[in-house]
């Protein structure tokens, strides 16, 4: 059941209220007025603390008595499922019920131009540079981006200004909405940096993942803009059905945005951006590494269609302060920095570490990685982890985390990997993410070098335990 009028849904419920986007659309419900409570089984910091500064009550554990009396809309999370005692509940009792998306397109995006921003890899830090540069501009834009925004302390933002900016995932929406989520953003420009195989979770090739992408370009009104990251071969071969204004950035001398004469310095990356064949101007970002790059053209190329210009752009480029976890700097000490990362792929490790390499081109670098998500586990990786990982000086791998969620003929083993790097002279170790690494660390770490831990988890606390054990 998805009908209903968010001018009279006044009293709204969210199941699974502690979800990174599930906490952030509860705020903004509540700044615009709305009743809003829920309920989650793991309610801990910092999305309770979130919540209990905002007055917003919840539920620790599901009960189907937390629907009494009952709301006027229900937001169930995409973690649930059938079983559960509120959706069962809210399924028997009929009562008015969407996921997290169709929620923060009717309440947030419809009447906005919607900018939405997808693939596989970039699309939180791409969302978050286009969010900033609005808003360095003046133009006091929404969005909501899966990830802490260090400009704005937060992963969303209402915004009084005409534009909407979105990370717009591909993951599905809801147990019974099994659509990608950036189905129900209603796009007017959508940026789609690249696409590879990923959520093998709920995609069973590239071919599903691919179709996906081509429902999203197939959406954008013919008024509308597709920015496509043309050195991706996959994006280009889409790009060719749709119906809607293209405009293409990369480092391909094709593109219609192009970056030339890169250079790096301890804080920045400098550039030159060429439109066609006349140089736009000088642009410089706090970011590494050529991915940071096509991000940085993919905003240009949309803020030009967005009206800003090549002075607003540079500004909000050359003040932009990542995104938590995105190569984040956690500290130094004993002048061993340490920087944790969100990457959980083959492509993002490598281009990782790459970005690292060109901040820091003579110190030996440390890649310490957790295999957590459902693709990382896969086995179909392997040889790409040897490739990316072996672009580090030293590796530590960490065991697989829960692996009985991946087949056993479909999983990745860490042995082969370890022993594929050993063999192209990467010195390369398996430990355990607990003191026991915590010990080899401080051990076999010399003055001069970066660590970089990469998960798509917390890593169970070492990058920060790691500053306190080495300073001992």
């Amino acid at each position: 059941m998805q009908q209903f009028n968010p001018e009279t849904s006044k009293r709204v419920y969210l199941i699974a209220i502690c979800g990174t986007g599930m906490t952030a659309l509860a705020g903004m419900l509540k700044s615009l007025g709305y009743d809003v409570r829920g309920s989650d089984q793991n309610v801990y910091p910092p999305m309770s603390t979130f919540l209990d500064d905002l007055n917003i009550p919840y539920h620790v554990g599901f009960d189907e008595k937390h629907l009494v009396p009952p709301p006027d809309l229900v937001v169930i999370g995409n973690a649930m499922s059938r079983g559960n005692p509120e959706v069962e509940a809210v399924l028997e009792r009929k009562l008015h019920y969407v996921s997290l998306p169709f929620a923060l397109r009717e309440f947030f995006i419809r009447g906005k131009y919607s900018c939405v921003v997808a693939g596989t890899h970039g699309k939180t830090t791409t969302s978050a540079l286009l969010a900033w540069v609005l808003e360095k501009a003046g133009r006091d834009p929404g969005f909501f981006i899966g990830g802490i925004l260090e400009n704005f302390e937060r992963g969303y933002k209402l915004g009084k200004g005409s534009v909407f900016v979105s990370e717009g995932d591909e993951y599905d929406s809801a147990f019974f909405d099994k659509g990608s989520k950036f189905f129900h953003y209603l796009p007017d420009l959508v940026v789609l940096n690249n696409i590879e195989f990923d959520h093998a979770d709920i995609f069973n090739s590239l071919d599903e993942i691919e179709t996906a992408f081509k429902r999203l370009i197939n959406i954008i009104p013919r008024n509308g803009y597709l920015i496509a990251g043309w050195d991706d071969p996959i994006v280009r071969k889409l790009t060719e059905k749709a119906f809607s204004n293209v405009i293409t950035f990369g480092l391909a001398d094709d593109a219609d945005w192009r970056a030339r004469n890169f250079s790096t310095a301890s804080t920045s990356t400098y550039f030159d951006v060429y439109h066609k064949s006349e140089l736009v101007g000088h642009f410089s970002a706090p970011l590494f590494g050529e991915h940071m790059i096509k991000n940085c053209l993919a905003v240009i190329a949309a803020g030009s269609v967005l009206g800003l210009s090549k002075n607003e752009i540079a500004a909000g480029l050359a003040t932009f302060k990542n995104v938590r976890r995105r190569l984040q700097f956690k500290g130094e000490v004993r002048n061993i920095r340490v920087f944790d990362d969100f990457a959980h792929h083959p492509t993002a490790v490598q281009a990782t570490i790459e970005g690292l390499r060109s901040r820091f081109p003579r110190q030996r670098i440390w890649a310490l990685y957790e295999p957590r998500s459902a693709s990382s586990k896969r086995k179909i990786f392997e040889d790409d982890y040897v490739e990316a990982l072996k672009l580090a000086d030293c590796v530590v791998l960490t065991p697989l985390y829960m692996p009985e969620k991946v087949p056993a003929k479909e999983r990745i083993s860490i042995d082969n990997i370890v022993n594929a790097l050993n063999q192209t002279q990467t010195p390369t170790w398996m430990l355990p993410a607990n003191s026991e690494m915590l010990d080899f660390l401080k051990t076999n770490l010399e003055s001069g070098d970066v660590v970089l831990f990469m998960s798509n988890g917390d890593f169970h606390g070492i990058p920060e335990k790691l500053l306190t054990v080495i300073q001992n």
